[in-house]
């Protein structure tokens, strides 16, 4: 430490007047007292005031500027330096040295720059001041060819310093980005796939940039699918498995990669992987197989990728996730449910599943999840079977089935996102399906449960859901019976509120259920919809120019049904409709005209 005070105090003297020689001794003086405890050397580096000093140093006409950065580098490892050397003027300097042709001098400033911005905002900033990452990117893409050791390790510092520069930063990655820097490390990748650090500095690199939405454009428009699938599929090691997943999970929200991905064979990984890890209780097994099947579900969610794994339901690709949903691992299962949901996206594929006998695999699979079972699972099992329920042909065949009754287990349930698959199920199912419709609109377990659902204030889509599913319970059975439960478990004032709903076709689906309940059982229903203060809603309903026509339209088929009760009919009349009807007779939509003037003859003979 007595060498390292004496070689401070000489170089202050020397640095201005000095032989390269003596320059030299004191360098490596510094450097010997930094490998032996850098911090305590920093710390005596800051404190002699000699930094600035080295600002001179760092010039390509100095006799050691390697050195000099070097010590930079070594002395940026520590947080509390890196603002000292910014503060000091090194940057500008050291930005400068990168335009030098000796390969030393660049390497040791590389990691001078890459060490002060690590995690520091004002070292990022200065060398952004500087321009500093343009002339890195720049020296990448000329150097991106040449594969000798020295050129690699060149490389993999120029990538380590981009990646600490841009690091969680929107700015400085979207700056790279425009600078073209994605093309450069796939390039390089490809090209440098045997050195296993610059690869891995690629890879982190990637994972750094992949988050922004601007960059998976331009992966899009390189081979990078293809180049890190051929590199996954040389991995053993977990922990390079895991960097190469952290990549592709960003990757591959993009349509256009996802599609890549699939044609690069990186499905085929992924089943590999499943097949290796299903029985294994290894921790990093474990976590290789969930993120494999993730990732395998994320690929399908893409319209184009997921057909051409479908591959008219013959697919290989396809056989393999269905034979994942019997399986006795959690993980597996609930890819395979969601894998099905993901096919389960267009007609055709819903049509072919339901005739090759899926359904009795989810619902049996949902049986297995009824008592204390994994949530996940009974989600996803029934996002596909309401999915699977879509088209026309496949409700009755599911009705068949059992599917209603196999969902019905699940209204015992206190988890949201399990109540809310559940109510878009059976509202699927029952859809244009009467019989359905009233046998589960007469069963006053379910009715209740959607009376209790329809005032989950803290679960906006349950609620939602409850009350589209009574709607369409009326709608779809046009039962009285149905009616008379509804109204016996209180469920006329949701519907009377749903039509206040922000969404057009929540107010048009009361609206018709509201007309249907007083068509045919209005006397049942007569204390409960006066309550509700319905008559007022239709009132603010007509009146308001926003109202969507067919809201108009239904809102007049409605009074016109209400007008057969007394303490309705009265209502309307202390309100005034007469006025707010007559005004939409000159409607621009002929037909809300049309029943403008009905309504308004009614309401003129019956006052």
């Amino acid at each position: 430490m007595d060498n390292l005070s004496d070689a401070l105090k000489k170089l202050k003297i020397t640095a201005v007047d000095s032989t390269a020689d003596s320059l030299e001794g004191c360098l490596d003086c510094l450097l010997q007292a930094l490998a032996q405890n850098n911090t305590e050397t920093s710390e005596k580096i800051q404190k002699s005031g000699i930094l600035p000093v080295f600002a001179s140093l760092l010039t390509p006409q100095s006799s050691c500027p390697a050195k000099v950065a070097n010590i930079i580098a070594e002395v940026a490892k520590n947080e509390f330096m890196r603002n000292s050397c910014v503060d000091a003027g090194l940057i500008p300097p050291l930005v400068q040295l990168l335009n030098c042709k000796d390969q030393e001098v660049l390497l040791q400033t590389g990691r001078a720059l890459g060490n002060i911005c690590y995690d520091s905002h004002e070292g990022r900033s200065a060398v952004d001041h500087a321009g500093g990452a343009q002339i890195v990117v720049d020296h990448l893409r000329s150097l991106c060819s040449k594969t000798d050791p020295a050129n690699e390790k060149l490389l993999t510092v120029f990538c380590g310093m981009l990646m600490n520069y841009s690091n969680e930063n929107d700015t400085l990655q979207s700056q790279l980005i425009n600078m073209g820097v994605i093309p450069t490390l796939v390039k390089l990748l490809g090209i440098h796939c045997q050195n296993a650090a610059l690869t891995e500095m690629c890879l982190v690199a990637f994972g750094n940039l992949a988050e922004l939405e601007s960059s998976k454009e331009q992966f899009a428009y390189t081979n990078i699918a293809e180049e890190i699938v051929k590199l996954f599929k040389k991995q053993i090691e977990h922990d390079k498995k895991e960097m190469i997943f952290e990549v592709l999970a960003p990757l591959a929200e993009n349509d256009i990669i996802k599609l890549q991905l699939v044609e690069a064979g990186l499905v085929e990984c992924l089943l590999e992987i499943v097949q290796k890890t299903v029985d294994s209780d290894k921790e990093d097994d474990i976590a290789e197989l969930k993120t494999a099947s993730d990732l395998m579900v994320l690929l399908l969610l893409g319209d184009e990728s997921m057909q051409k794994l479908f591959e008219g339901g013959k697919g290989s690709v396809f056989q393999r996730v269905l034979s994942w949903i019997p399986s006795n691992n959690h993980q597996l299962q609930l890819a395979g449910a969601l894998a099905i949901a993901n096919f389960a996206r267009n007609d055709g594929n819903c049509i072919h599943m339901v005739d090759n006998g899926i359904v009795q695999k989810l619902m049996d699979l949902l049986d297995r999840h009824v008592e204390d079972g994994n949530v996940t699972v009974q989600h996803a099992a029934l996002s596909a079977l309401r999915n699977l329920a879509i088209p026309v042909v496949n409700k009755s065949k599911m009705l068949s089935a059992g599917v209603a009754e196999a969902v019905l287990k699940f209204l015992r349930s206190e988890m949201p996102p399990v109540q809310f698959k559940l109510l878009g199920t059976l509202r699927m199912l029952i859809d244009a399906q009467a019989e359905a419709a009233e046998q589960l609109g007469k069963n006053v377990k379910l009715v209740e449960r959607l009376v209790e659902w329809c005032e989950a204030k803290d679960h906006a889509g349950v609620m939602g859901e409850s009350n589209r599913l009574l709607s369409a319970l009326i709608r779809h059975s046009k039962s009285k019976d149905v009616i008379r439960t509804i109204v016996q478990s209180g469920g006329i004032k949701h519907l009377a509120t749903m039509a206040t709903s922000e969404h057009v076709i929540m107010q048009n689906e009361a609206l018709v259920a509201l007309a249907l309940i007083a068509a045919l059982e209005l006397v049942t229903a007569e204390k409960d919809l006066e309550n509700a203060k319905l008559v007022q809603i239709l009132h603010r309903l007509l009146s308001d120019e926003r109202s969507a026509p067919e809201i108009k339209y239904n809102s007049m088929v409605l009074i016109c049904a209400l007008m057969a009760s007394e303490p309705l009919h009265k209502e309307m009349q202390s309100l005034a409709f007469l006025e707010v009807v007559s005004k939409l007779r000159s409607h621009e939509n002929k037909t809300v005209a049309q029943q403008a003037s009905l309504t308004e003859q009614r309401l003129a003979v019956e006052s």
